[in-house]
């Protein structure tokens, strides 16, 4: 008896995983969901591609301290962004229910375009242009944060009952994560095999022009690209959001009634 309970402990019984086999289905047929899926998968790449900023600091000339601050500052810009797009979003959407949120989130994506462009091919390639780059950063980190916390996740909210929203959730992190992992290599191959960056010629610690501009142009093709996808393909929900939120709603209402 003893080794059933240990077993039954550490295994769900069968009828929940059958119960969450269905729910998977139910919330992958959501068009809504799918969009949004889809816009995240490509929408992942450039923020997975900034992991080489420091990088890319470091072979203009920044010693370890003001890399640090750049990216400090462009977390903070993220941070104070993810915040602001969500307020900016509620109002809006109040107004406009049906197409605000996405107006917002298409808004941070296309944001993510000329910041881009004015990061890596405006600003001089050199340490003279510190503030420059932490400005730019700043406010970038501020535009282009939105997405997630303007549209994504309150959209999810709506589209499918309030017991599958976990369930959601945990299908975008699935999706999204598991291709974003691509874009580091992606950046890597780019720089290398189309700009000519190569890694034995270049030293960190004194810093290196022709590997600042080889991996700056890596980057800029590896994030104006998604960005611009990416706010692209928002485009469908303004077809498909109104008829799966109105859909969830009357499943809901419809299980209620069946309660009471």
């Amino acid at each position: 008896g003893r080794s059933r309970l240990v077993g039954n402990s550490v295994f769900p019984p069968l009828s929940i995983w059958k119960d969450s086999w269905i729910t998977a289905r139910s919330v992958m047929k959501v068009r809504t969901f799918q969009i949004i899926v889809l816009q995240g998968i490509v929408g992942s790449l450039p923020w997975t591609a900034v992991v080489f900023f420091t990088m890319w600091f470091e072979l203009i000339g920044f010693d370890n301290k003001s890399s640090a601050g750049l990216n400090s500052l462009f977390a903070i810009g993220c941070a104070s962004g993810s915040f602001l797009g969500g307020v900016i979003a509620d109002r809006v959407s109040r107004r406009y229910p049906d197409s605000g949120r996405i107006m917002c989130a298409q808004f941070s994506a296309f944001m993510g375009i000329p910041f881009t462009w004015i990061l890596l091919t405006v600003i001089p390639q050199s340490v003279d242009y510190w503030y420059s780059y932490a400005v730019t950063l700043f406010l970038m980190g501020l535009t282009i944060s939105w997405c997630a916390t303007c549209a994504n996740n309150p959209m999810f909210a709506e589209v499918v009952p309030p017991k599958h929203r976990t369930m959601i959730y945990a299908f975008d992190r699935a999706f999204e994560g598991s291709f974003s992992s691509l874009a580091a290599p992606a950046v890597g191959m780019v720089t290398e095999k189309v700009y000519g960056y190569n890694s034995k010629t270049v030293n960190l610690a004194d810093g290196s022009v022709a590997g600042a501009y080889a991996l700056s142009r890596g980057l800029l093709t590896m994030m104006i690209v998604p960005f611009g996808l990416c706010c692209l393909f928002y485009t469908p929900l303004y077809f498909v959001f109104k008829r799966d939120r109105e859909n969830a709603r009357l499943a809901a209402s419809t299980k209620d009634l069946e309660l009471m």
